[in-house]
């Protein structure tokens, strides 16, 4: 015998109901006998042979209306009816039996015969739901949520749920107090404020958010305060979403930190950015990465004519265009794959001629610090050269703009990889001297979460191993902006360029990283060990500044040469520039060292041309 009913197979379960069902059949004709009659043995008032008839047309019923493909586990209304239709057919058998063969049955025992099967089927059925759940321990180790909306969204959740064998609906969680006390689904509508109660005593192990009406902003209210109870909370999708077909009532999604950084989406509708992409050729460099690939997704909505994802990387250009191929089709926006490296310039120009190309958007870039610390050469060929390469060839081709994708690192760098984005920048403005119809811009912004090399990774990475999470330094501080937000403020800023900008982005308060560990811990329902708790079940340990690390990053390497732009995230910086002949000066340097594989040259062009750090 199995273990667990779910592993019989469907046709073993359909003989089980159907052997069930076929006993209840004399059962219940039986028992219309005794209802009506008072009697025991029905052969001493009808024919035994008229009662077999009876039975075996009933019998032969029962296998046309299949009641055996009922699933137990999803035993509903729909359920409920099939079971009357045939309860109903009982009777019409008994009746016209009874019509034919002249038995003289009292008029009620057809009647008792079918609603003594229905009663029975019924009762039997959830019989065998509250025996399989209690004897075989279905949810002796799942976790029991919380369903915060008893609406439509939640009931459907619920049902889904119902269904599951990971968790187990316990309640209804909702704000208006007319539902408070009900029982809706089987589930009891309880108030908000018994979900502390739930969470300590252990009877609630997530919170599912059902609302898919909710803004974005209300739902990161409700998420922030739900997150201190210290439950794992998930949400279900929007209506966008759920009316769009790309998610369901039942998809359910883990809270993400960047819900928690409680920034406003950005409206990118705008004329301005419409207007400046509309059946453009725009180029992509670095598609594959995490901003590249935001920004294909991103430039969908503005129409470009065609989007030419280059990416070095043959995986991450697969993955990108596997992703949003259909969308594209959908859009009507032509998708071009490109293989090649930004330092390949026969390769860049080649793409902007057979492409013609309109617009380029800089994302390709080398950006893990502590590796390209041990990797400075290649750092400053990808990075500097690169973007020199790119440059120069957009100039060249006279396209329409040029925007370079910076970071926060740049300003006053400590490490190889902010010095050759800083250096990337000041190239960038000293094309621009070069060209008078090109549109040459750079948006510098701190880190996006879930990047790669972003901490959020890395820190899920860890709570789900159950740590250690590990944060450089108690008093490191990180702008952060998520990837969808980057990418629409990159593209509002490009169609803001009239040349010769550096646009940087209002990346909000800076986050401590070891609170954003802490938080991140909470929110996947653990609890974080520390001194306040010993026994915590998750440790945050101090490892110490990687090589080049900064305490904490900038935005402006002077803050009061800032700027107002057309829109309040966006400002324009006023920085320094270098001259046409010190970029050709720094350009030869650079290919001299890297042609001798010089670190130390590499150095020393950085000190010519990089601000230091503040000490």
């Amino acid at each position: 015998m199995a273990s667990d009913p779910a592993k019989l197979s469907r046709r073993t379960k359909g003989a089980m109901t159907i052997v069930l069902d076929g006993l209840l059949l004399p059962f219940s004709l039986w028992a219309s006998f005794g209802f009506r009659l008072g009697i025991i043995d029905p052969t001493t008032y009808v024919n035994s042979g008229d009662l077999i008839a009876i039975l075996v047309i009933s019998f032969c019923t029962l296998v046309f209306f299949r009641l055996y493909r009922l699933k137990l586990n999803a035993f509903d209304i729909t359920a409920i009816s099939k079971l009357a239709q045939y309860s109903f057919s009982l009777v019409a058998i008994a009746g016209l039996v009874d019509f034919f063969t002249y038995t003289g049955l009292p008029r009620s025992v057809p009647i008792l015969y079918g609603a003594v099967f229905f009663m029975f089927a019924i009762v039997s059925r959830i019989c065998a739901i509250r025996f399989i759940n209690s004897f075989f321990g279905q949810y002796s180790s799942v976790d029991s949520v919380a369903i915060y909306g008893a609406g439509a969204a939640g009931i459907q959740l619920a049902t889904a749920l119902k269904q599951s064998r990971e968790v187990k609906p316990l309640c209804f969680i909702d704000d208006n107090p007319a539902l408070t006390g009900l029982i809706i689904g089987g589930l009891k509508v309880r108030k908000p404020d018994s979900l502390e109660k739930l969470v300590k005593n252990g009877s609630v192990q997530r919170i599912l958010i059902a609302i898919p009406s909710l803004s974005g902003r209300d739902r990161i209210r409700l998420v922030k305060k739900l997150s201190d109870l210290g439950s794992e909370i998930q949400v279900v999708p929007s209506y966008v979403d759920l009316i769009s077909g790309r998610s369901k009532v039942s998809d359910l999604r883990t809270v993400t930190p960047e819900e928690i950084l409680s920034r406003d989406m950005v409206d990118l509708d705008s004329p301005q950015s419409r207007q400046t992409y509309v059946d453009r050729s725009v180029m992509v460099t670095g598609a594959g990465g995490s901003i590249g690939s935001e920004l294909c997704k991103q430039l969908l909505s503005c129409k470009p004519k065609k989007i030419v994802m280059f990416e070095r990387s043959e995986r991450a250009l697969y993955e990108i265009d596997l992703e949003i191929r259909e969308l594209a089709n959908l859009a009507k926006v032509e998708l071009v794959r490109c293989l090649g490296s930004v330092t390949d310039r026969p390769a860049v120009d080649a793409v902007i001629k057979n492409e013609s190309v309109d617009v380029i958007i800089h994302a390709a870039a080398y950006k893990h610090v502590p590796l390209i610390e041990e990797n400075e050469l290649e750092g400053a060929r990808n990075n500097i050269l690169g973007t020199f390469e790119v440059a120069d060839a957009a100039c060249k081709a006279k396209i329409e703009r040029f925007i370079l994708i910076s970071s926060d690192k740049a300003v006053r760098p400590t490490n190889v990889m902010g010095a050759t984005k800083r250096l990337a920048e000041l190239l960038i403005r000293s094309i621009q001297s070069k060209s008078k119809i090109t549109k040459f811009s750079t948006v510098r912004f701190g880190n996006v979460l879930g990047s790669s090399g972003s901490v959020v990774p890395l820190f899920n990475k860890q709570i789900a191993k159950g740590g250690p999470v590990t944060v450089t330094h108690a008093d490191v501080t990180r702008y952060f902006m998520t990837i969808p937000e980057a990418a629409r403020l990159v593209l509002m800023a490009g169609a803001y360029s009239k040349g010769d900008d550096l646009f940087v982005l209002d990346m909000g308060k800076p986050v401590k990283i070891i609170e954003l560990a802490r938080k991140m811990i909470e929110l996947a329902g653990r609890s974080v060990r520390d001194e306040d708790d010993p026994y915590g079940e998750i440790e945050i340990r101090i490892i110490g500044l990687r090589p080049g690390e900064k305490l904490y990053e900038e935005l402006l390497i002077d803050n009061v040469s800032k700027n107002t732009s057309p829109h309040e995230k966006i400002f324009l910086a006023n920085e320094r520039k270098i001259t046409e002949a010190e970029a050709g000066d720094m350009i030869d340097r650079l290919k001299k060292a890297l042609q001798e594989r010089n670190s130390y040259s590499i150095r020393e062009i950085i000190e010519c041309y990089v601000e230091r750090p503040l000490t």
